[in-house]
C-alpha cells in the first residue's frame, strides 16, 4: 500500500510542476518513513506466559502512527467543499433530497398527498394503478455522501480497516488467554460413565461365601442368566499451595490484553497515517490540476496573440514562436492526464482505507495545503520525551518483558511440588451378580467407593527443568536487548522525522516567496508581450520559472503536512479532533 501511495503522490508532483519544460525530480512522499534500524522482531513469552506477536521495528518503511501535528497551537486553513470557501460544521449534516416533497405523517416519498375521504377499495385500487402507470420514473437517487474531512477519514480508517479488525480479534484472543490463566486453579474434574455386557451370572450369600447357583461356577459354558454392567468413575484435584506458580501465571496472563491493545493501537496508527497520506496526496493532485489550468489558460492566450500577430505579418513573432507555444501546450495536456490519474488513485486509496463500498462515490473536502500561519514545531527533546511515553511498541515490549519475568519465576518454582485436595469415586452395578455386604469380600461387579484427601504432586525430571529454566532466562535477556534496540531506533526515527519537518518548513517558506516572485514575472512578461515590447523567449522563461516554483511550493507544503503527521506517528501522539 505504501508503494502505491508513493506512486500516486509522485504522479501528482510531476504534473504540478511539469509545464513549460520545467524539470522536477520526483521525491519521496514526505517525512513519513525512515530506513530500518534492524531491531528485529520482539517475541513474547511462551507458555505459560501469553504469546506476543512481533511488535515491529521503529524506522521501517511501513507507516506506524495516526496523523497529527505533533505540536500544540497553530492554525489550519479553512476546509472548503468545492470552491465556495464555506466553513464546515464540526460534524457533517445529513443531506436530504431536495427534490422530494413529503407530507407530515407519511412515509412515502413523492408528490404530496392531500387529505381525502375514504374511497371504496376498488376505486382506490384503480386510482393507484392509474397513478403508477402515468407517473414518471420515481426511483429515488441515493443521498449524496457528505465530503470527508481529514479527521473523519482518519477516524473511519482507524475503526473500519480490515487490519484493525484483525488486531481486535488478536486482542480478544489475549483476553481469553488471560481468563484461562485466572482460572488455572479450577480443578480438572474427570468423569467416566459406561455400560457393557453380557455379564455371566455370579450369585452367593452376599457375605463372600461359595456360589449358590450352578451357573456361577467357572470352567464351563453355563453362563446362567446373563446381565449388564453399568459403572461411573471420577476424580479431581484442587490446588491448595503451589509455591507461587499460580499467582505468577495469572500475572503473566494479565500482560496479554496489554500487549494486544498496544499492537492494535500500533495498527490503528499505521492505518491513520496512511489515510493522512492519501488525503494530502489528493489535495496535492487537486492543487496541481488548478495550477495546470491556470498555466494552460495563459498559454492559450499567448498562442492566440501569436497567431494574430502572424496574420498581421508582425516582426515581433515568427512561426518558431508558434511551434514553441504549441509544444508547451501539449506538454501541459499530458501532465493534466497524469494529474487526473493521480487524483483518481488517491480517491481509490481513500475509499479503501475508509471501507467505502465499490459502488459508493468518495468525496473529500477541498483544502489548501499551505497553512495560513506557522504551526510551532516541538523541540527535538519534547518529541523524544513524548515518544518515550506514548509509543505503543514500548508498551508492548514492556508487557512482554513482564510476562517473561513471570515465566522465569514459574520455571524456578517448578522444582517444588504442588499441594492439593483430591477426591474420587467409583460406582458399579451388575444385574446378574450378588452385591457383597461385607467389606472383606472383593466385589468387582457391585462397588461403591469414594474419598477425599490431601495429595502432593511433583516430578523429578531435574535435567529437563534445568534446561527449561535456562531457556526462559535466555528469552528474557533477548527481549531486554531488543527493548534497548527499539528505544534507540525510536530516538533515531524521531530525530530523522523532526529534522525533515524543520527542513520542509524552511523549503515551504522559500518556495512560497519564489512562487510569488515568479507570478509577478509572468504577469510582467505577458503584459510586455501583449504590448509588443517583449519577445517570446522572455514569456517562455517566465512560464518555466513559474511552473517550477509552483510545483516546488506544492510539494514542499505537502511535505510539511505529511511531516507533521509523521511526527505525530513516531511520537505516538494521536490526531486531535479538527486537525
Amino acid at each position: 500500500m505504501r508503494r502505491h501511495l508513493d506512486h500516486g503522490v509522485t504522479v501528482a508532483l510531476m504534473l504540478a510542476a511539469g509545464v513549460a519544460g520545467a524539470q522536477l525530480t520526483p521525491g519521496s512522499v514526505g517525512s513519513g518513513s525512515s530506513p530500518s534500524i534492524g531491531t528485529g522482531s520482539t517475541p513474547a513469552p511462551s507458555t505459560p506466559a501469553p504469546e506476543a506477536p512481533d511488535v515491529g521495528t521503529p524506522g521501517s518503511d511501513a507507516p506506524t502512527t495516526v496523523p497529527g501535528t505533533g505540536a500544540q497551537g497553530g492554525t489550519r486553513p479553512t476546509p472548503r467543499v468545492g470552491t465556495g470557501g464555506r466553513e464546515l460544521p464540526p460534524s457533517p449534516p445529513g443531506i436530504a433530497p431536495g427534490s422530494i416533497e413529503e407530507t407530515p405523517g407519511s412515509s412515502q416519498r413523492g408528490q404530496a398527498i392531500s387529505p381525502a375521504p375514504a374511497l371504496e377499495p376498488s376505486n382506490e385500487a384503480e386510482q393507484v394503478k392509474e397513478g403508477v402507470t402515468g407517473a414518471p420514473d420515481s426511483e429515488e437517487k441515493p443521498a449524496r455522501r457528505a465530503p470527508l474531512t481529514l479527521a473523519q477519514l482518519v477516524a473511519r480508517a482507524r475503526e473500519a480497516d480490515s487490519r484493525v479488525e484483525e488486531a481486535t480479534a488478536e486482542l480478544r484472543k489475549f483476553q481469553a488467554l488471560y481468563q484461562q490463566a485466572r482460572w488455572a486453579w479450577f480443578p480438572k474434574i474427570e468423569i467416566t460413565v459406561g455400560a457393557g455386557g453380557p455379564t455371566p451370572e455370579a450369585r452367593n450369600d452376599g457375605l463372600g461365601g461359595p456360589p449358590t447357583t450352578e451357573a456361577t461356577y467357572k470352567g464351563d459354558l453355563n453362563f446362567g442368566r446373563v446381565g449388564v454392567t453399568m459403572f461411573s468413575t471420577g476424580n479431581a484435584v484442587l490446588p491448595l499451595y503451589t509455591f507461587g506458580k499460580l499467582t505468577a501465571l495469572e500475572k503473566a496472563g494479565a500482560q496479554g490484553p496489554v500487549l494486544g491493545a498496544a499492537l492494535r493501537e500500533r495498527t490503528r496508527n499505521e492505518v491513520g497515517f496512511q489515510a493522512a497520506q492519501a488525503y494530502f496526496g489528493y489535495q496535492l493532485a487537486r492543487n496541481g490540476l488548478q495550477q495546470i489550468e491556470e498555466v494552460s489558460k495563459r498559454l492559450e492566450d499567448a498562442g492566440q496573440r501569436i497567431e494574430r500577430l502572424l496574420k498581421e505579418d508582425s516582426a515581433q513573432v515568427s512561426a518558431v514562436d508558434s511551434y514553441k507555444v504549441r509544444f508547451f501546450r501539449q506538454i501541459v495536456e499530458a501532465r493534466r492526464a497524469e494529474a487526473l490519474q493521480g487524483r483518481q488513485f488517491a480517491l481509490a486509496a481513500i475509499g479503501l482505507l475508509a471501507n467505502v463500498g465499490p459502488e459508493d462515490a468518495v468525496t473529500v473536502v477541498e483544502e489548501d495545503l499551505e497553512l495560513e500561519e506557522d504551526v510551532p514545531v516541538p523541540s527535538l527533546e519534547q518529541a523524544l520525551v513524548r515518544a518515550e511515553q506514548s509509543r505503543p511498541e514500548l508498551t508492548a515490549v514492556a508487557a512482554g518483558i513482564a510476562a517473561r519475568e513471570q515465566e522465569v519465576f514459574i520455571r524456578e518454582r517448578s522444582y517444588y511440588p504442588d499441594l492439593g485436595l483430591a477426591g474420587f469415586y467409583d460406582v458399579r452395578f451388575t444385574t446378574s451378580a450378588t452385591r457383597q455386604r461385607t467389606p472383606f469380600a472383593f466385589d468387582p461387579y457391585n462397588d461403591r467407593t469414594g474419598g477425599v484427601g490431601l495429595v502432593m504432586r511433583g516430578t523429578f525430571d531435574i535435567p529437563i527443568k534445568d534446561a527449561q529454566l535456562e531457556q526462559a532466562r535466555a528469552e528474557l535477556d533477548k527481549l531486554r536487548a531488543q527493548e534497548k534496540q527499539i528505544r534507540a531506533g525510536i530516538r533515531l526515527e524521531v530525530s530523522k522525522v523532526h529534522g525533515e519537518l524543520v527542513a520542509a518548513w524552511s523549503r515551504a517558506r522559500a518556495f512560497g516567496e519564489a512562487e510569488r516572485s515568479a507570478r509577478r514575472w509572468v504577469t510582467a512578461a505577458f503584459t510586455a508581450f501583449d504590448l509588443g515590447t517583449g519577445d517570446t523567449r522572455d514569456l517562455v522563461d517566465a512560464f518555466t520559472a513559474y511552473a517550477q516554483a509552483s510545483g516546488d511550493k506544492g510539494k514542499s507544503w505537502h511535505d510539511v503536512r505529511v511531516g507533521m503527521a509523521a511526527l505525530a506517528r513516531v511520537t505516538g501522539a494521536p490526531l486531535a479532533p479538527g486537525e
